[in-house]
């Protein structure tokens, strides 16, 4: 016990350091400005937010307002409930780089931009690649589409889409038949080791009135179109994984939506160099 209290004695007697209270003032005038910064980019991001919520909260007010006047019956379900304005508490914004996002991951939530590739079915090559703020895959179609399309007359035109159910919506599946390519996303959670008269059993023929959704449907249930779609799971989820093991790509080193899409085109350069020297050994 004397011990401990003749250094705390010791300690007491020692001169603290000097405060620089030019650098300090400066310090604290600088984190003011930015948890202000911060605080302007989550209140337009919540009204962002909103503005995309009441546009389908009236979406879906119509649709019901719709059903109604058609059956003469009010819908089952409780109707929509409208969005709320404003941040909310769970909303945030990080310093270190704050155009990445939350994002949910085999590791929880992390602070992440979301990789997206296309990979070309034959050679294993990437065909497109971009990375977004958005961690709903869903929204990634449209975004492919296009790139894809802007890399026409280099790659050669695409005849069609492998996708898994992350990427699944009829909005995507009518942004493929836009784009004059067949889309074979999965409408389901695929289940693994089908029997054998699962694999090879066809489907009922598919009525002449279907719409685009149900067409794929079918044709994904057809026994040429599991053949067709199992493809995917031996080319991007085969480069993702090397890419990640074997080149050891892991995490975004640099901050800021430019460059990490820069720092994500290098990474698919590199694969796709490694790609074509293995093609011509």
């Amino acid at each position: 016990m004397q011990e401990l209290l003749k250094k705390a004695e010791q300690a007491d007697a020692e001169d603290e350091p000097e405060m620089d209270i030019p650098d300090e003032l400066a310090r604290r005038e600088d984190r003011l400005a930015a948890i202000k910064k911060a605080k302007e980019e989550i209140e337009r991001r919540a009204q962002e937010r909103f503005e995309k919520e009441q546009a389908e909260y009236e979406a879906k007010c119509q649709q019901r307002k719709d059903k109604e006047v058609q059956s003469g019956r009010q819908p089952r379900g409780p109707e929509p409930k409208p969005p709320v304005p404003g941040p909310q508490d769970k909303d945030q914004m990080n310093f270190t780089d704050s155009e990445s996002r939350i994002m949910p991951s085999s590791e929880g939530f992390v602070q992440a931009y979301n990789a997206q590739a296309a990979v070309d079915i034959d050679t294993h090559l990437i065909v497109e690649n971009h990375i977004t703020q958005q961690s709903n895959d869903k929204l990634e179609v449209e975004p492919t589409l296009k790139g894809l399309k802007a890399t026409e007359e280099q790659v050669g035109k695409v005849d069609s889409l492998l996708a898994d159910a992350g990427y699944f919506s009829s909005d995507n599946v009518a942004h493929c038949e836009e784009a004059e390519i067949t889309p074979y996303i999965s409408d389901h959670r695929e289940r693994h080791n089908l029997t054998w008269d699962e694999r090879f059993k066809e489907p009922p023929p598919c009525p002449q009135d279907a719409d685009a959704v149900t067409v794929m449907a079918h044709r994904l249930r057809t026994v040429e179109g599991k053949e067709i779609y199992a493809k995917r799971k031996s080319t991007v989820e085969t480069v993702f994984g090397i890419i990640k093991e074997v080149l050891g790509f892991r995490r975004f080193h640099l901050r800021g939506m430019d460059a990490a899409q820069g720092e994500w085109n290098l990474v698919c350069m590199a694969w796709n160099m490694k790609r074509m020297y293995a093609l011509v050994s």
